[in-house]
Parts: structure tokens; C-alpha cells; sequence
């Protein structure tokens, strides 16, 4: 790599319907985990950045909420914080599931793209579990909906196609300074990244128990002597009904999350941590303010 070649960075926004698998891919992409993952739809809640180096190109992912009908407040936070991050991106790039082909909400995608006027590229995911010739058809339709630039096959499983991916956005991203170190891979900070680690380890572990009124909210961050971090962090639920629950009986389910979380976040900040979970009521959360600036999204007005 010739020095005298000009470094790139660029911002390049994700988007997709819930479940199309936008943060398996962009941790995939980045290496490590930045984004929280889950089965359960709509978890994707912030903009969320991940940051990959491809020679001397940075190219910053932007994780966003999965594009959805609104019903509540909080939904439609998250979708014009979506539709934000595509229009502020350098490139944006469409992930649809292939294996659900053109669904209605993908096709409702398409169609707010002719309002995004940066460059575009589409991404078809899953790409192991369809056969080729239904692939080329999906693809063709799509790219007459939208002037994509280029199409991409991939898994994010599997890592098919992310090689091509990659060294076509390396070169697509414009000349310019990188805006990270090179070896940082979120600028997420770690109290943040905690916080939605635990968020998915209850997701996880309460999958249909659980509604969307839930958030976990990082207190305490703080050194210890030994190198290890204390961890304080509690979960507020809209009901005391959704408490019991979280802390399950005699405390097991509320050990169990804990647990979970406790390893993953280690391995984020890598050093030992000490994690200590607490459960309270705070009831209609979803309609404060305040609420919506620590997770980073826009409290839409009615």
C-alpha cells in the first residue's frame, strides 16, 4: 500500500426493515460486537456507529432502527431517526432479507429512497437460504424501483459476498482524513455499549414476556484497584407486574441477565467487571423527553 495513496472516510448508513439482520451484519463487518442483536423486532432503537478500516479507507457504519409502520411515539422516534441517518450519510445501503423476497415493508423502503439523493447501494441478505435464479429476479425488480448503484449478495452469517462489499465501499467513500483512530471500532462509549448489552441479554432471555416499555440505563462506571470495573446499571420497566418478571423467582431471572451481560461487557471493555443490576417502575418512560436524549433519538412531537 503506497503511502502516497489518499486516505478515505465516509459515512455509510444501514438500512432496513426489523429483522432484516442490520446489526448482525455490522458487527460482522466491524469485528466485534457494537450493535445489539436480537429476534425480537425493533431493538435497534439509536443511531449506533461502527467503524471499519479497509487499507486506508475508514468507512463508519450507521446502524439504524429498523424502518417499520409507527404506532407509538416511541416507534416513530425511531423511524425518523432511520430515515435521518440515511440522509446524512455519505452512501446508504438497503438490506433486505432475502428470504422474505419483496416484502411490503421493503417495498415501502424502496419507495422513500427517491427522497434520499445520495448514492445507494442494495444489499440482499441471506443469501444461503434462496436459490440463485429467484436472487437475480428480486434483485432485477428492485433496481427498478431504485437507480442503486451496485447490488450485493451476502450473508451475514456466513460472511458470503462481505469481501466485495467491502472493497467496493472502501473506494466509494470520499478522499479525506480519517475521523477515528484506527483501531477504535464504536464511538459508542462503553457505558452506552454496557447498557445495550444488557438490553439484549433481556431480550434474549424474555423474548415474549417482555414488552418494548423497557430500558437499561448505565449509573455507575468506575475503576477499581485491582483493574476490574464496577458496573451499576438499573432497568426501568412501565409496570410493577413487568418488574416481577425481570427479577423472576427468587431472583433467577434477574442472576441470569446479569450474568449474561456481565461477560459480554468484559469483553467489550476488556478487563474484568463487576455488574450490578437493579429493576424499577418508571411509569409512561416512553413519553419523557429526557428519556429519548440518552438514547440518543428525537422525541417527535404529536
Amino acid at each position: 500500500m503506497s503511502e502516497a495513496e489518499p486516505t478515505r472516510c465516509g459515512f455509510v448508513a444501514l438500512i432496513g426493515a426489523p429483522n432484516a439482520g442490520k446489526s448482525t451484519l455490522i458487527n460482522r463487518l466491524v469485528g466485534t460486537k457494537v450493535s445489539i442483536v436480537s429476534h425480537k423486532v425493533q431493538t435497534t432503537r439509536s443511531i449506533i456507529r461502527g467503524i471499519a478500516m479497509v487499507g486506508r479507507s475508514q468507512i463508519v457504519f450507521v446502524d439504524t432502527p429498523g424502518i417499520f409502520k409507527p404506532r407509538r411515539r416511541l416507534d416513530r422516534a425511531m423511524v425518523e431517526t432511520a430515515w435521518g441517518g440515511a440522509r446524512d450519510a455519505d452512501l446508504v445501503a438497503l438490506l433486505a432479507d432475502a428470504a422474505k423476497g419483496l416484502s411490503d415493508e421493503t417495498r415501502v423502503l424502496l419507495e422513500g429512497l427517491g427522497d434520499v439523493r445520495q448514492p445507494k447501494v442494495l444489499l440482499f441478505n441471506k443469501i444461503d437460504l434462496v436459490e440463485r435464479p429467484v436472487l437475480l429476479k428480486l434483485a432485477e425488480e428492485a433496481n427498478r424501483s431504485v437507480a442503486f448503484e451496485r447490488t450485493f449478495m451476502i450473508s451475514a452469517t456466513t460472511g458470503d459476498g462481505l469481501a466485495d462489499l467491502m472493497a467496493y465501499l472502501a473506494g466509494a467513500v470520499p478522499e479525506g482524513v480519517w475521523l477515528y483512530p484506527e483501531d477504535e471500532v464504536s464511538d459508542m462509549p462503553l457505558r452506552s455499549l454496557a447498557a445495550e448489552i444488557t438490553r439484549e441479554k433481556l431480550f434474549e432471555r424474555l423474548h415474549q414476556e417482555l414488552p418494548y416499555e423497557a430500558t437499561v440505563e448505565t449509573d455507575g462506571w468506575s475503576e477499581q484497584k485491582d483493574g476490574s470495573v464496577r458496573v451499576d446499571q438499573t432497568v426501568y420497566v412501565a409496570r410493577d407486574s413487568q418488574k416481577k418478571i425481570v427479577i423472576g423467582k427468587g431472583g433467577q431471572t434477574i442472576k441470569a441477565i446479569s450474568m449474561a451481560a456481565r461477560a459480554d461487557i468484559a469483553e467489550a471493555a476488556d478487563r474484568p467487571v463487576h455488574l450490578f443490576l437493579f429493576v424499577k417502575v418508571r411509569e409512561k418512560w416512553a413519553e419523557d423527553p429526557e428519556r429519548y436524549r440518552a438514547m440518543g433519538i428525537v422525541f417527535p412531537k404529536e
